[in-house]
């Protein structure tokens, strides 16, 4: 427990506050720990990280509010209502709001780091959605500096600028040269400005935007008090948009300011949707909500510098719901004052009639421009920071590396130079207002995929997902989802759906060409509930022979001499469960450590490598037989358990390696035994060697040096049909090259790959049944083998025995319309085979002759000994359910050399009838000898043994 003391005590720390990391002990370093944040000590000289107030509050407020609620309350007011006002508010809010829950949910889920809602939304949903989303939010930031950067100059402008139309007379005040190169320097000073800001640090930004955030605050209060204090008066109304003819109609030039008068509250209660006197466009809910909630859109502020702040997971939720709740009242509070207090004409026709009722003019000018160029601060860092935090996660190769560089306080100095450059392109642009609106729904697409990450992470039910901040759910991220979405498409379709189209570019981009990460992936944890949940669905008592499908388990040795039967198992799978299997002989309870546990990467390297859909798993026994019984009775789950065994054929082919050519020479020179060694080199070269090239064993594809004899490999056959399972022996497949065979060099039609069938227990020639359970198994598979796409052209052989003298027509037609039944494409073939029968015949009557031969002249002792030999053979013959009589050697090479011959031209892959072994455990090796001579020489062939029906002929 002693030792174990200093890691909990590492990770509870770092859980909390992670700019505070305490010294793991020796033995594990803090970048080594599973699953910590990446730690660096603290530079020297580093300034104090911000607090909740500085850090989230501040900015966040002054991001809600920038020019909206200066320039735009009196628009909304006006033109839709104090009922709707309220009402867009509530909707507004209501939308932000979901997805502050979901950014408090995630924060508070263990450290957070630099880069805010990227960092969230890649360690929640993977690098590909996140990089994606962290993409598009860091031009949306960019853009809305440069928009917040052009407004302030517009705002200056119409105040100071000389008008550029020389029939106008300029004021005393108006002294500034206009035109778009003198915006264009005025827009670069002000972000030059906010560039030597944000190039000190986040400590001088804080300080910057305490300061301005005074300013805004004072402002506010003297609008508040202007309500009360300044008298009704008469403004003069801004001249209203002309269309380019000059014709149009004729706007009021003044306007009242009543104080608090019911009949003004009563006149401004109700909608009343007029032209924009700046636009001459008519106005509407839809267009008015979308102008307002641009001033809703900076809730992320605080968690974009999460890296600057103290401690983000308590500072973020507590900030954001603050000021979130702080601009939500002073919003509804200036709706209220302004719908009781300004004429309905003067909120329509002046938008920035705050000024004219204010007791002093300048103090509302000089909100503005302190709201504007704060929000031109936050969103230059916010962008800086996203991208700091995009090049230290290498998502983007090179690209990127030199924006991980910071200064020696930690500031990413570099990649405010590049946000900075960039914003300036975009000021050349000179109007944004076509990409004010796509600005706002790349926040929005950020929005709805932070709620979709904390979605997943809530879905998945995973159990390290455990926020302290718990006021969410799956509701409310799903609410979320949608108002954010409703918003993107009210605001421009067109734009919202090009943004989703470019960040589902992004994300494929990033899927293909970015390293895989160690954040771990959302995906996994979604699948894994979702299997979860079908598999308890899957009910084994619901089974139907119509929905039969292969279910295999292939026991391989070693995959170097396995790589051809993989692959064609792989083919016959039809969509079932594929494991590969593998037994290694030890005792647990001797060895220091499981030693299957450091196989697994070179397995699924080998899965991944030959583009399989397979499962792998290893078991460690004291025999192969009980660990094939171990896999047999434990792989898989619930409805998908195997029910065929393959085992590839025992005999003395020594085997060749067709995985990596190139192993045993990469090999040679160093200690195949050393574990160092296997750790260095890549996972597909760290399987054994072949038997024959080293002096490891193996029981794979069995020959010299197997540790697995020929009565143990019956066993485990036997084993199998015990338990249920069918079996499919594998033989010759050490060279079976798929490509090879169906691709050939030369352009082949349909007939020119051939699948011999021979549905007919060949080890009983006197039953020529097709029809049986295990021969309707082995047209199944050979059937499923010809659905596969690469085998599609490929044509199944179906041979059929028969005997001289007799009519074929019969038992071919009976044949012919079974196949027809079972929707099977085969061409039938006869092979005559009396010769080979009648070698089986003579055998048989020389042997039954011999049992029968009984001399007059014999003694007790010489009976009793022959009722015992006869009494043997009664139960050699009773043993074999499927192979009731003795087959000579002669008679099996002529079976084999009829199969031979009937090879014109030679097949791809021969499906031969398998027997069920023998009950007498001692007739084991002559069943295994009787199979090598019906096998011998025949090229890719597979013995095949059903033990279930699996063909019907129902609908």
């Amino acid at each position: 427990m002693t030792e174990r003391t200093p890691l909990l005590n590492y990770r509870l720390v770092t859980s909390v506050n992670e700019s505070e990391p305490r010294s793991a002990p020796a033995s594990l370093a803090p970048e080594e720990l599973p699953g910590s944040p990446r730690l660096t000590s603290s530079p020297k000289g580093q300034p104090k990280k911000l607090s909740v107030f500085f850090g989230v509050v501040v900015p966040t407020l002054l991001s809600m509010f920038s020019v909206v609620v200066f320039l735009r309350i009196g628009f909304v007011v006006g033109q839709a209502g104090l009922y709707q006002a309220i009402l867009m508010f509530v909707v507004a809010y209501f939308i932000i709001s979901m997805t502050v829950l979901s950014v408090c949910a995630i924060s508070t889920n263990g450290a957070l780091d630099a880069g805010g809602a990227y960092y969230m939304i890649s360690r929640a949903l993977g690098p590909e959605f996140g990089g994606s989303i962290g993409i598009m939010f860091f031009f949306a930031n960019v853009c809305g500096s440069a928009l917040f950067v052009l407004g302030l100059v517009e705002a200056i402008m119409g105040t100071f600028g000389i008008p550029e139309d020389p029939t106008v007379v300029p004021s005393p005040q108006q002294v500034l040269p206009s035109g778009y190169w003198w915006s264009l320097l005025y827009g670069t000073a002000i972000l030059l400005l906010c560039l030597l800001v944000c190039l000190v640090g986040a400590h001088i930004y804080a300080k910057a935007t305490f300061v301005i955030f005074l300013v805004v605050i004072l402002v506010l209060i003297m609008i508040f008090i202007s309500f009360f204090v300044v008298r009704p008066r008469v403004v003069l109304l801004p001249s209203p948009f002309k269309p380019s003819n000059g014709t149009g109609p004729v706007y009021p030039t003044t306007a009242n300011f009543t104080g608090f008068k019911l009949e003004t509250l009563l006149g401004n209660l109700h909608a009343g949707y007029v032209e924009d006197y700046t636009t001459g466009k008519m106005m509407s809910f839809a267009t008015v909500f979308a102008v307002m909630f641009n001033g809703c859109t900076g809730i992320m502020t605080g968690s974009n510098i999460s890296g600057d702040l103290k401690n983000p997971s308590f500072s973020i939720p507590r900030g954001t719901i603050t000021a979130v709740i702080f601009t939500y009242i002073i919003y509804n509070l200036l709706c209220i004052m302004v719908a009781c207090s300004c004429d309905r004409v003067l909120l329509q026709r002046d938008y920035s009639f705050l000024r004219a009722i204010n007791i002093w003019e300048p103090l509302v000018i000089i909100g503005v421009y302190s709201s504007t160029i704060s929000a031109s601060m936050s969103n230059l860092i916010g962008a800086s920071r996203i991208l700091y935090a995009l090049a230290k996660d290498d998502l983007f190769g090179k690209v990127l590396c030199l924006a991980k560089k910071t200064s020696r306080s930690g500031n990413p100095w570099i990649a405010v130079l590049m946000s900075w450059f960039l914003v300036q392109l975009v000021l050349f642009s000179g109007k944004l207002n076509t990409i004010a609106s796509i600005v706002t729904i790349f926040f929005l697409l950020v929005y709805a995929a932070v709620d979709l990450a904390c979605l997943a992470l809530e879905w998945a039910s995973a159990p390290n997902f455990r926020p302290t901040f718990r006021y969410f759910t799956w509701h409310t991220c799903i609410l979320g989802i949608v108002g954010c979405a409703v918003m993107m498409f009210l605001i421009n379709a067109i734009y919202a759906s090009a943004s989703i189209a470019f960040m589902l570019l992004l994300l494929l981009l990033i899927h293909y060409l970015s390293p895989t990460s160690s954040w771990g992936y959302i995906s996994q944890a979604l699948i894994f509930h979702q299997v979860r949940k079908y598999l308890l669905m899957l009910d084994v008592r619901k089974d139907h022979i119509k929905f039969w499908r292969p279910q295999i388990l292939l026991m391989v040795s070693n995959p170097r001499s396995s790589v051809g039967l993989i692959t064609f198992i792989n083919d016959i799978k039809k969509s079932g469960l594929y494991v590969l299997g593998h037994v290694q002989l030890g005792d647990l309870s001797t060895l220091p450590a499981d030693p299957l546990q450091a196989q697994y990467d070179s397995w699924l390297s080998l899965v991944d490598h030959l583009n399989i859909k397979a499962f792998v798993n290893l078991t460690l026994a004291d025999s192969v037989r009980h660990g094939v019984q171990h896999l047999l009775f434990i792989s898989g789950l619930g409805g998908m358990r195997p029910n065929t065994l393959v085992l590839g054929f025992y005999d003395d082919c020594l085997p060749k390696d067709k995985l990596i050519e190139s192993s045993v020479s990469s090999t040679e020179s160093t200690d195949p035994f050393s574990p160092s060694q296997d750790l260095e080199q890549p996972p597909l070269h760290r399987f054994a060697s072949l038997r024959g090239s080293s002096d490891r064993q193996d029981y794979g594809e069995f020959g010299d040096g197997k540790v697995l004899g020929a009565q143990e490999y019956v066993s485990v056959i036997s084993d199998a049909v015990k338990m249920l399972k069918n079996v499919v022996l594998a033989r010759y497949f050490n060279d079976f090259d798929k490509a090879r065979i169906l691709t050939p060099p030369s352009i082949l039609s349909k007939g020119d790959v051939f699948v011999d069938v021979w549905p007919v227990n060949l080890l009983r020639p006197d039953s020529c049944s097709y029809v049986d359970t295990c021969s309707l198994f082995l047209l199944q598979l050979a059937c499923i083998l010809n659905m596969v796409k690469a085998w599609r052209k490929a044509t199944l052989r179906l041979f059929l025995c028969v005997e001289e003298g007799r009519s074929v027509k019969g038992p071919e037609a009976k044949l012919g319309q079974l196949l027809k039944d079972l929707r099977i494409k085969a061409q039938v073939e006869t092979v005559p085979w009396d010769q080979v029968v009648a070698l089986h015949w003579q055998r048989q009557s020389g042997f039954n002759k011999n049992l029968t031969s009984k001399s007059p002249d014999s003694t007790a002792e010489e009976m009793e000994a022959r009722a015992i030999e006869e009494e043997s053979e009664e139960d050699y013959a009773n043993s074999f359910p499927s192979n009731a009589t003795r087959v000579s050697d002669d008679y099996l090479a002529a079976v084999n050399k009829l199969i031979l011959d009937q090879a014109m031209p030679p097949p791809a892959v021969r499906f031969l009838y398998l027997p069920r072994p023998p009950a007498d455990t001692r007739r084991y090796a002559t069943y295994l000898h009787q199979l090598d001579l019906l096998t011998q020489d025949l090229g890719p062939t597979l013995l095949i043994h059903g033990v279930t029906p699996v063909i019907t002929t129902d609908l």
